[in-house]
């Protein structure tokens, strides 16, 4: 029964742990292993999760959305503002960063608001965040690993990516003026604490540590130990507060890809279907292990570069799991007591319909 209520409770992360189980049986564990995990990732998603608690406990998230209740009092106004900040700062601050400071905050905002909306507002979130950062090459993990596996000049991906993320604009604006409610007015949120101004400052240099490892300024173990540093010295429950199921969800997937990868007959089939396909194949694989491991994987098997690019950002919309970012979002809904079942019957259904209509649209004008 405890395995079951486990399963219940935290489906992704059961899902990934099968897959990952699975595929240690067709590849025993050895040395490769150590390849699979992306230290980096886990370390940057890590110190974030430390920051962005920091930034919590400081008070300025009271003082953010007492601000933006004063100037947003539509629920409606309210949630397209928002979607529009992840849309654009996604493309800098990566779509993981986007989600882990504002949804959250959205979720403080929209306190006494009906489910149905809240549901609507984080699940337009994540796909705004998802869709603005495939903008620029440091917007998402796959979109840096493509960059610079493909040694591409600027101009060379902002060819591909500004004509595509214009199409992702005015389809997240098209669907946020769609009539799904959101006449009430949102009640002006008060600050429970005090801002303090010290705890806020140290975190929004770490957030900048944290930056310099995503932009690959900074090595990732520097930032690891600054950062876990500074937080023992602030407040060592800040420790508590890290989602590590999200990051053992991550590694269970890392292992799962690794090990498929290695797998001779599915490199060989992956190789033989590829060309001519990648965009198309490279979205539907985004479909079931994620965009991030399905660009590195076929990566190794083509030299088109526009297709897995466009392929794995459009990929990122879908299922729960098409872009790990989105898990982000559904871990705090859930951590929230949000009905999980309507969340996802929600994300399902809007993400399904914009990877059908960004997907055409792309290969119609792009």
């Amino acid at each position: 029964m405890k395995i079951l209520s486990f399963i219940k409770r935290e489906p992704v992360l059961s899902a990934s742990a099968a897959l990952a189980a699975a595929s240690m049986i067709l590849v025993p564990p050895d040395t490769g292993y150590a390849d699979y995990v992306n230290l980096s990732v886990l370390a940057v998603l890590f110190c974030l999760m430390l920051v962005v608690a920091g930034l919590s406990r400081s008070g300025i998230f009271g003082v953010m959305t007492e601000a933006l209740s004063s100037r947003f009092r539509r629920e409606k106004s309210l949630v397209t503002a928002l979607c529009l900040i992840c849309f654009f700062i996604s493309a800098l601050i990566t779509n993981d960063v986007a989600l882990i400071t504002f949804v959250p905050f959205t979720l403080a905002m929209l306190r006494g608001s009906d489910e149905k909306t809240v549901i609507f507002a984080v699940v337009m979130e994540t796909v705004a965040a998802n869709l603005g950062s495939l903008i620029t090459p440091v917007g998402n993990p796959q979109n840096l690993y493509l960059y610079t596996y493909f040694g591409l000049s600027p101009a060379e991906f902002f060819a591909i990516t500004l004509p595509l993320g214009a199409l992702s604009l005015a389809l997240t604006l098209g669907t946020l003026l769609l009539p799904w409610g959101g006449e009430r007015e949102v009640e002006p949120q008060t600050a429970s604490a005090g801002l303090n101004k010290g705890m806020a400052a140290v975190c929004g240099v770490l957030f900048a540590v944290c930056m310099l490892t995503v932009l690959r300024l900074l090595p990732w173990p520097v930032m690891l130990a600054v950062v876990c540093a500074a937080a023992l010295f602030m407040d060592r429950r800040l420790f508590l507060e890290a989602d590590y199921i999200l990051l053992l969800t991550f590694v269970c997937f890392f292992i799962f890809v690794g090990n498929a990868a290695r797998v001779e007959r599915i490199s060989d089939a992956v190789f033989g279907v590829l060309a001519g396909k990648e965009t198309f194949l490279s979205a539907a694989l985004s479909q079931i292990i994620s965009n991030v491991p399905a660009a590195t994987m076929l990566s190794a098997f083509t030299d088109n570069a526009r297709g897995l690019i466009v392929g794995t950002n459009i990929g990122g919309l879908g299922t729960l799991i098409a872009s790990m970012a989105s898990l982000i979002s559904y871990r705090r809904v859930c951590s929230a007591g949000i009905s999980q079942g309507r969340y996802i019957k929600t994300f399902s259904l809007i993400n399904f319909a914009l990877l059908a209509l960004l997907g055409t649209l792309s290969y119609i004008f792009l």
